[in-house]
């Protein structure tokens, strides 16, 4: 527990948490979801938003920005982690009951006061869903404050499809329409085929009276944005959830800098019509 110096208060220093269980999401191995449990309490984490994310740490490794994938109010913080670097390798390698440092909430998460009474289109590609995993969880028992709820996932093959057993509970659902897609055929798959931009298309739902939150690839946000534009949402209706070099967490480095604005501070997520006026780089 040395490692630590965890206060409820303070966002500058992790807080122990253990990882209580660990699944692995992909056939490939390399997304892992870690469901922890904070050592001690930590009001921050009641009452954060949807779309935050927090810095996790593993002692003598250093520490990365992961969104978090959980509602607020779920049994354990849940954190899916693409392993892609030295942080994330590390904790692919621990074992259940470990304890690592959770520093956070973090960032500004999605405005979902602003949303009540409004339909919701979330879309998103490949491992991308996380945080929208998080938004769809506190929408559906949040209901009565919002109108219709859309989801619209892709990944490239179904193997790639995180939580694949609450899709399936979601597809049961009356009260969310959801369109699963792979970009191209694979043997038993039952779902849609294509890619995300085309599938929005498709299906056509309406910018009337609604919002979108869009989290993927470069490349799929690139070609969805125009869709939805000319599906009739505006560009302050459009939220996006943007990565640039975060490393602190707290706007203090300002290596994640877009312009005036600061990702982890200032987002990570942005309306499309505040992307608009920063510079071209997203």
């Amino acid at each position: 527990m040395g490692h630590f110096k965890g206060h409820g208060r303070s966002l500058m220093y992790p807080l122990p948490a253990r990882i209580e269980k660990i699944a692995v999401e992909t056939e490939d191995g390399l997304i892992k979801s870690f469901y922890l449990k904070l050592l001690d309490k930590a009001k921050s984490f009641e009452r954060y938003r949807p779309g935050q994310f927090a810095m996790l740490s593993v002692p003598g490794k250093g520490e990365c920005p992961i969104g978090i994938a959980s509602a607020p109010g779920e049994k354990y913080l849940l954190f899916s982690v693409y392993r892609t670097g030295l942080v994330t390798d590390a904790l692919h390698r621990l074992p259940e009951g470990t304890i690592i440092g959770l520093r956070g909430p973090l960032g500004n998460g999605y405005p979902l006061e602003r949303f009540k009474g409004k339909n919701i289109v979330l879309i998103a590609g490949g491992f991308a869903i996380t945080t929208l995993r998080a938004t769809l969880v506190y929408l559906l028992n949040n209901q009565a404050d919002y109108g219709e709820i859309t989801l619209i996932y892709g990944a490239r093959n179904p193997g790639l499809l995180l939580y694949k057993e609450e899709l399936k509970s979601w597809q049961e659902r009356k009260d969310l329409k959801i369109y699963l897609t792979i970009d191209r055929e694979a043997p038993h798959w039952e779902g849609l085929v294509g890619f995300v931009p085309q599938i929005t298309e498709k299906v056509a739902p309406q910018g009337k009276n609604a919002v979108a939150l869009v989290c993927g690839p470069p490349v799929m946000i690139k070609f969805t944005l125009p869709i939805l534009e000319k599906l009739g949402f505006r560009p302050e209706d459009i939220y996006l959830s943007l990565e640039n070099r975060m490393r602190c967490g707290l706007g203090l480095c300002r290596h994640c800098n877009v312009g005036p604005a600061l990702v982890c501070k200032d987002g990570p997520v942005f309306s499309l019509a505040e992307i608009k006026r920063l510079p071209p780089e997203y």
